[in-house]
Order: C-alpha cells, then structure tokens, then sequence
C-alpha cells in the first residue's frame, strides 16, 4: 500500500526525474536516506517500471500519429502471437491496445508522412493476416501525458 509519501516521490518522478534524491526530499519533507530508500523500494516492487527520456517527435521528423483500428476474424492463440510479433518488430508502432467491442486493437504508428505510414501498413500486413484495418490521422494533439492518476494507489 502506498503512503502520501510515496504518491509525492511517484508525482515528482513522473514529471521530471532531472531532480536529485536530495530535491526530492527537500520538497516532500523527507530526509536523503529515508527518500532514496523509498525510491528504491518502489522501483523494487515495480511501481517504477523505468526511466526515460521523452523525445520530441517533431524534431525527430515523426510527427505524424496514425491511428489503425485492427479488426480480426481469427481470434486463436497463435493468430494473437503472431500479431504481437508483428507489432513488436515495427518501430514506427509505438502503442498497442487489446479491446474490448467492435474493433479488436487500437494502433498508434508514429511516421513524418502518409507514404511512410503506408510503408508500415504493408509491412504490417505482409506479417499477419488481418479482417479491417481504419487508420485515422491526429490533426492535432491536444493533450497528451505519462503521468498516471495516483489517487487510486
């Protein structure tokens, strides 16, 4: 179970983890060692899976997010691994959603044009058999973030 101390140390983290342990103590009113040990145990138990650099997709000349919504009329064990090989073998694939309705997974490919993202969709379907595919063009993006709700922890 969480504390407030450690849904403190998970908002900063997930905002920037640019900060010292010491920053980080300072502000949630901890000392360095009690804070450090914190940090590590929730890295231990897998509330902190990683940390990473967020790159800017513009500058990176990605900047395009194609949404493909993927409908199957296989729903096997091997048709299911072999579309999450597929997926995975794609970087420009950059999220994958299993659902629940009308549309089986929800894609998000990041390209720098629409040939490009025509390049994935052959390569994607070239790998595994597929019922639908609707791809869909973010126009903008309005809001988009990694920081999770820790109200429920």
């Amino acid at each position: 179970m969480l504390d407030s101390y450690d849904r403190k140390i998970l908002m900063l983290l997930q905002r920037s983890t640019e900060q010292s342990v010491a920053e980080i103590a300072d502000e949630i009113g901890l000392s360095v060692t009690p804070c450090w040990r914190r940090i590590r145990k929730l890295e231990e138990q897998g509330y902190i899976k990683k940390r990473v650099a967020l790159l800017d997709e513009a500058k990176l000349n990605v900047g395009v997010s194609v949404f493909m919504a993927v409908r199957t009329n296989q729903h096997t064990k091997k048709w299911a691994k072999d579309f999450v090989d597929a997926v995975n073998q794609i970087p420009e694939i950059v999220d994958v959603f299993r659902l629940a309705g009308d549309v089986d997974y929800m894609l998000r490919a990041v390209v720098p044009d629409i040939a490009t993202f025509d390049m994935v969709y052959q390569r994607l379907i070239d790998k595994v058999d597929i019922y639908d595919v609707s791809s869909m063009f973010a126009m903008e993006t309005i809001r988009s973030s990694t920081e999770l709700p820790l109200d429920y922890a």
